[in-house]
């Protein structure tokens, strides 16, 4: 009979308990039974088991997964004989090519840390993200020369640049420097030995954020979230042994979803796509017999839409992952009748990409078309590896009733939530408040647990992807010498998801034209940032003067 407890010394218990279990005594972890979780044994594993399977296709490259493994660990050898170790940061500026994969497994052989860059980010972006994340070494894709050129020049840090010449497509800009990535590898040792991390806690790769408020902040991932997304993906996505999977999704994008390293676990073929392109992607699904790809809905518009002469016939099912806002109807019923089994996803930078999954139910297959829109548009339910998804009060902290209609945010908790911000505590602090990951959306829970977004309380805008501040817009419209109030919301779009629609009221007696306005954006901002459409008019607003958001939302629709 065991030992009635000291409610006065409640360490001495937890000592009694310890000393009466006999699950906790001579049954340490040791080398034998415990391993530091890792994505980057997969590709030695896959290599191993399946060494002339064919791990990528690029052009009319073939490359099998022994060759994958070996060209891996000599760019780890060579990186590491350049002086890059523990704690460094590599900053890659790359398509989704045979070289940012090889990134993927490399960089983090070494024990550094690897920092893809959004290739549609401008300048000063680019300059801040090399000088806050320290970057000690540059890998830079040809295309991307001018682009780079220009960041370099701004940024303080000044990294030993690497570039990359795609021999399957035609140089588009001089190089950076004197050393050619091929050349570079080929100095590597094949037979390198990497390290596995002494803690699975360890940086792996360094994502920012789109700088809704003032600068980006970096995401920091750590080996376990990463090693733990590659079996969540398989489990989330349906895939099987040796899919293929067509890059249409930019492997800069929250390390493509982990999907680089998720394929090496079922020793799948990755397709790449240089560029979202109608006919490149019709031939590579028909072609290679593509069994999964994923995107936001800007790919689903391109595939649709393309030109009858783009068009193939697909006579195979294809999974496709989309994540942003839910297609219409219409969209996914067409994708559908093209060959599409869709999925439905939902997460953040913070979150490795993917932290939802709208798991449909064949019950729901009878409902009326309204009730099974209202069912797709929904986020879902947590992914494999999440261990806690909820909608909070975020005062409160305490969860709002599933009832489909009280606002609250979205909240996640797990093993594949970041780090952290780097060299930020005070944000890092303020987004695990209470224990949870603060998202920043804002939705309703239902009553059978899933979850549903309703609006964004940072004012983002998702258009094809990329996030967009409002903030940011509206502040380049205010430097107008004619504009009085400016704001700006999302307006929904077939093709890209959503737009950023501007609604302006000028300056008493002026007069502006709508293709002025964007002129003046575009000449700030990227591109895609720009507004699509400008409405002159006056602005609602409450008795206080605050900006009605959620009428001009309605009236973007319009617009």
């Amino acid at each position: 009979m065991p030992r009635s407890l000291d409610k006065t010394n409640p360490s001495k218990n937890q000592k009694r308990v310890m000393s009466e279990n006999p699950y906790s005594v001579g049954l340490d972890k040791n080398p034998a039974n415990y391993q530091p979780l890792t994505p980057i044994g997969l590709l030695e594993r896959a290599a191993s088991v399946y060494p002339e399977h064919t791990a990528i296709i690029h052009g009319t490259r073939r490359i099998g997964y022994r060759e994958f493994y070996t060209r891996a660990r000599q760019l780890a050898s060579a990186l590491a004989a350049r002086g890059i170790g523990p704690g460094d940061t590599v900053s890659v500026m790359l398509s989704n090519t045979p070289a940012m994969l090889e990134a993927h497994y490399a960089v983090p052989m070494i024990g550094a840390v690897l920092h893809c860059m959004n290739t549609r980010l401008d300048p000063p972006i680019l300059a801040f993200q090399l000088d806050h994340a320290g970057s000690k070494l540059l890998l830079s894709d040809r295309e991307f020369s001018p682009l780079m050129k220009e960041a370099l020049a701004l940024a303080k840090v000044t990294p030993l640049v690497i570039d990359y010449h795609d021999a399957e497509f035609p140089d588009l800009g001089p190089p950076l420097s004197d050393l050619d990535y091929e050349a570079f590898l080929s100095a590597g040792d094949p037979n390198f030995a990497w390290r596995t991390p002494e803690d699975e806690w360890e940086a792996i790769s360094l994502n920012y954020t789109s700088g809704t408020t003032g600068n980006p902040k970096g995401v920091v991932y750590h080996h376990r979230g990463a090693a733990l997304m590659c079996y969540a993906n398989t489990i989330a996505t349906g895939m099987t042994r040796h899919p293929v999977y067509l890059w249409t999704l930019p492997m800069f994008h929250c390390n493509g979803w982990c999907f680089p390293w998720t394929l090496s676990l079922v020793a799948g073929t990755h397709v790449c796509l240089r560029w979202v392109r109608a006919k490149a992607m019709y031939d590579a699904i028909v072609d290679h017999k593509v069994t999964n790809l994923s995107g936001a809905p800007i790919v689903m518009a391109t595939l649709l839409n393309a030109k009858p002469e783009e068009r193939r016939e697909i006579t195979h099912r294809v999974a496709f992952n989309h994540a942003a806002a839910p297609p219409p109807e219409e969209v996914m019923a067409r994708m559908n009748e093209a060959g599409f089994a869709l999925t439905h996803l939902y997460g953040l930078t913070e979150t490795y990409g993917p932290a939802t999954l709208n798991e449909w139910h064949s019950a729901w297959d009878a409902l009326s078309k309204a009730e099974k829109d209202a069912k797709r548009a929904r986020q879902g339910v947590r992914y494999p590896a999440l261990e806690g998804l909820t909608v909070m009060d975020p005062v409160t902290m305490t969860e709002v009733p599933a009832d489909g209609e009280t606002l609250g945010e979205v909240m996640f908790r797990g093993n594949i939530v970041m780090k952290g911000y780097l060299k930020n505590p005070e944000a890092t602090a303020e987004a695990f408040a209470g224990g949870w990951f603060h998202s920043g959306d804002l939705g309703v829970l239902h009553p059978d647990g899933y979850i549903q977004l309703k609006d964004r309380s940072k004012d983002v805008i998702i258009s094809g992807g990329e996030n967009i501040s409002s903030i940011e817009v509206e502040d380049v419209l205010y430097k107008h010498p004619l504009v009085a109030v400016a704001a700006v919301v999302a307006k929904p779009d077939e093709k890209w998801g959503e737009t950023p629609c501007a609604f302006v009221e000028l300056k008493p007696g002026t007069s502006a034209t709508e293709e002025e306005m964007i002129a003046w954006c575009r000449e700030r901002l990227a591109h895609y940032k720009a507004p699509r459409r400008i409405v002159f008019a006056e602005v609602p607003k409450t008795s206080t003067g605050k900006i009605q958001k959620f009428k001009l939302r309605e009236m973007a629709k319009d617009a």
